[in-house]
């Protein structure tokens, strides 16, 4: 049975739906002011790997992932580029949406942008204000009241009393309250109408919002990368707990983050990796093979020599295919293999939390053996575990190419 590393309890735990065989995800999407890059790449390829293999154990998956298209970044952006708003977001989605369909991601099942939804922001805001967890400040803004929540950083295991803030407004109560509506000065200023008056929701309301939209009170895995951990996802679940009085988002999981050349990629040490120069050099399954060799809660270290030599490794796998799987096989695709021993093993380290390194090691230990079999002129056996090869890796989006065509391009 499944077991999920849950943010909130800090250990792994059985995992368990809502809904008989329905799996209700949130993860947090891209803000659109600038092209995707690696550190996105790692953060969704590792979702779009979580729901491959739950819909391979024929859960149904309803998977939300949002588009936030207002925020500090985007204007800022947008004024340095004298475009619009509109146009620069457009621009970035399409961006975005080409760079994932090249790495070969699922399209997730709602992609709804934030400034579709400003009606539900409005409605959770009067509710929380309603419930004496935020209140107007001195400056027009609607805030977030810490206090008024008194689990506040049980999920990044944060001390309220050592919280400090590096924007302190004092127009806030407290220096670690938090912007829900932000009140625009200037009429040229994107804006929407509010009770409150004209302005733009803050960023932690957004996620709260759209969950409410499409799941109501409750989902099953709230997802993002770790940088997101807190002050993102701590303040989302405060709002959102305050919201429904109960619990919100019963597994938490956060991607590790990404290094380049041992440090954090950022535009100031101009190390950015952009995904769209990265799939220009590189084959989507070699960066999806890159990232899936490392657990998906470790930090993972980006470079080049890193990902050419992790390269190899497919590259056997592909080796193995190419001796009798091609596109003259066309039934490969439906093959369906039951409790043997290697498909054995590659659940149990499947189901210990997406061990995928140790379940890549297992297709590694079925390729030895199907070597072997090859070199004793077994084939219809060796044939047998080709077919297995297969339908273990596809589960998380593995050997999905041609084996003649990958090998011919290799690099």
């Amino acid at each position: 049975m499944l077991k999920i590393f849950n943010t909130i309890t800090k250990k792994k735990e059985y995992f368990n739906t809502i809904f008989l065989n329905i799996v209700n995800m949130y993860v947090c999407g891209v803000t659109v002011y600038d092209h995707c890059h690696i550190g996105h790449a790692r953060t969704f390829t590792v979702f779009d790997m979580i729901i491959r293999y739950l819909k391979h154990q024929k859960y149904k998956v309803n998977y939300v992932r949002n588009i936030t298209d207002i925020d500090d970044k985007i204007i800022k952006r947008s004024e340095l580029n004298k475009e619009s708003i509109f146009d620069l977001t457009v621009r970035m989605i399409y961006s975005m949406h080409m760079d994932f369909s090249n790495l070969g991601l699922i399209k997730p099942t709602f992609e709804p942008r934030i400034t579709h939804y400003i009606n539900y922001i409005i409605y959770i805001i009067k509710k929380l204000l309603h419930n004496k967890n935020a209140y107007i400040s001195s400056n027009g803004d609607v805030v977030f009241s810490v206090l008024s929540y008194r689990n506040y950083g049980n999920l990044s295991k944060q001390l309220l009393s050592k919280l400090k803030s590096n924007n302190f407004n004092h127009s806030k109560k407290l220096e670690y309250d938090f912007v829900l509506w932000k009140k625009v000065k200037l009429s040229n200023q994107p804006h929407w109408t509010s009770p409150w008056g004209p302005g733009r929701p803050g960023w932690h309301i957004e996620c709260s919002a759209i969950n409410h939209a499409f799941f109501g009170k409750h989902l099953d895995i709230h997802g993002g990368g770790s940088d997101l951990l807190f002050p993102h996802h701590e303040n989302e679940k405060a709002q959102s707990n305050c919201l429904y009085n109960s619990s919100y988002g019963n597994y938490w999981i956060h991607v590790g983050s990404l290094l380049v050349n041992n440090k954090k990629m950022s535009k100031s040490l101009n190390n950015t990796i952009y995904l769209n120069s990265l799939l220009k050099k590189y084959n989507s399954e070699i960066i999806r093979f890159f990232f899936l060799c490392t657990h998906y809660r470790k930090p993972l270290l980006y470079n080049q020599n890193n990902l050419i030599q992790n390269s190899l490794g497919l590259k056997r796998l592909y080796l193995v295919l190419s001796q009798y799987i091609s596109d003259t096989n066309p039934f490969i695709s439906k093959f369906q293999v039951h409790n043997s021993f290697f498909c054995t093993r590659f659940y149990d380290a499947m189901n210990d939390d997406f061990n995928t390194p140790k379940a890549i090691s297992i297709l590694f230990e079925l390729c030895k053996e199907i070597n072997i079999l090859l070199k004793a002129g077994k084939k219809n056996h060796s044939i047998k575990l080709m077919h297995q090869l297969k339908f273990l890796s596809n589960s998380i989006g593995l050997l999905k190419q041609n084996p003649i065509d990958f090998l011919r391009n290799f690099l």
